[in-house]
């Protein structure tokens, strides 16, 4: 079985792979078992000196990199670099971090000597998009390899180009053979994976239907799993909010990736008083970003990744403008565009419209009106995501209490775009997932919390 890997600017194969084989792929996890056992031993230093490694050999080759992005999803060159910048620091963060994060914390018990360890489970299986091929893949794989683990790759069928690079980078980097592999096998075959009793636990990146699949075979055979899933990011827009700061940051979120990212903002809540007036300024910022060819300087806007993603968000678009919202920028196709879509902006959009209900993973930003602060957190939560989520207010207070205690999602910023951080934990709540990557949390997860007690 052969896999292609389209261009979506232009629809051309760029290339096609052969497909692992259930043969093939039943030794790569045995192989990784096997060196597995032998890497959980090795001292930290070594581990951090070889992702140090990494981070080097990621910076050497950001431009090939931000291209091949640009090539297999269409990620604008600029994005691809910062993409390529961001994982070489979370590598950097835990080679410097991990030992301490899996330090033994001792506890005062009746025994002698009582501890906590955290020892490494074996070889864990990575489920990943498309939208963010290298960094998806390298916040879940620095802290892996750091916690004494084997990682195995199911990147999505599209950017498999992107998962052999990255496999390349870790051997060329000095870890041992079949620590970490890229599994070339199309969706239909991940149960197989994870039904293997060498693979201990999974951690997926994709849509809340793909996180609900992978869970229940997960929970079925007893092992661990982190979901990090869809967002339908919510960002309150107050009547004392600086308008200008606010529509630049909004507009920069929505378009973070040609609008394909879980934590892109998504619905802006506008408190009514100001809403005339942040709307127009909202518009104007939009109106002004460039779509095309990704690999062209000027481009703000690359194309959706696939034919498919693009007519589904037009679709969701279509069906909300006929139950009420007005379109009042974008909205249409591009004539003999590939996989483009322009920047949209809905307004007048309300409960039971797909733009207020659902995800929408593109360039398409949902405008809804609230009457004042309370109705419009209550707009905020009225959703099943809760990845993220922001609030605009000049002040400080009022806006930390709305953010840590009121809005309910994994990361709540004020007078900021929601964004990733190696030092902060991230993940999601309700339809958005449960565990989170990252941070102290992030190691943790895929280790084996155990007590020791010494009488």
């Amino acid at each position: 079985m052969r896999i292609n890997s389209i261009n979506p600017a232009n629809g051309q194969v760029i290339q096609s792979y052969q497909a692992h084989t259930p043969k093939e792929v039943s030794k790569i996890i045995t192989n990784s078992h096997l060196v597995c056992r032998n890497w959980k031993e090795t001292p930290f230093s070594l581990r951090s000196k070889l992702l140090h490694i990494v981070a080097k050999i990621l910076r050497s080759r950001k431009e090939e990199l931000a291209v091949l992005m640009a090539l297999e999803m269409g990620k604008p060159l600029p994005g691809g670099r910062a993409e390529i910048e961001k994982c070489a620091e979370v590598c950097e963060y835990y080679a410097k971090n991990a030992e301490q994060f899996l330090k033994d914390e001792p506890v005062d018990t009746d025994a002698s000597k009582s501890y906590v360890s955290f020892q490494p489970l074996g070889i864990v299986l990575a489920i990943m998009p498309w939208n963010f091929p290298f960094w998806q893949v390298f916040r879940f794989l620095a802290p892996a390899l750091m916690a004494g683990n084997a990682a195995l790759l199911k990147h999505a069928s599209n950017v498999f180009g992107c998962a052999i690079e990255i496999e390349k980078i870790i051997i060329e980097a000095g870890f041992p053979e079949n620590l970490f592999r890229t599994l070339l096998i199309p969706g239909n075959e991940v149960d197989q994976v994870i039904e293997n009793p060498l693979v201990q636990a999974i951690s997926l990146t994709g849509s809340t239907e793909a996180g609900k699949k992978v869970a229940a075979k997960a929970a079925s055979l007893l092992k661990k799993s982190v979901l990090e899933l869809g967002g339908s990011d919510a960002y309150l827009i107050l009547e004392d909010a600086d308008l200008e700061l606010a529509a630049e940051s909004c507009v920069n979120s929505r378009l973070i990736n040609s609008g394909q990212s879980c934590i892109a903002a998504k619905r802006f809540i506008v408190v009514k008083s100001i809403e005339k007036e942040y709307t127009e300024l909202f518009r104007q910022k939009m109106a002004v970003k460039i779509m095309g060819d990704p690999m062209d300087k000027n481009t703000d806007i690359g194309p959706q990744a696939r034919p498919d993603l693009r007519d589904e968000l037009h679709q969701q678009v279509m069906k909300s403008i006929k139950l009420g919202a007005k379109c009042i920028l974008g909205g249409e196709i591009p004539a003999g565009a590939h996989s483009f879509y322009p920047p949209t902006i809905l307004t007048e959009v309300k409960k039971g419209m797909p733009a207020y209900e659902e995800e929408l993973f593109g360039p398409v930003a949902a405008i809804i009106s609230a009457s004042d602060e309370e109705d419009a957190i209550r707009i905020a939560n009225d959703t099943s995501f809760g990845l993220g989520a922001a609030v605009f207010t000049k002040d400080l207070k009022r806006g930390e209490i709305i953010a840590s205690q009121r809005l309910e999602a994994g990361s709540c910023f004020v007078n900021a775009l929601v964004r990733s951080d190696p030092r902060l934990p991230f993940g999601g709540i309700k339809q958005s997932g449960y565990g989170r990557e990252l941070s102290l949390y992030g190691i943790r997860e895929f280790v084996n919390i155990k007590t020791a007690y010494i009488k």
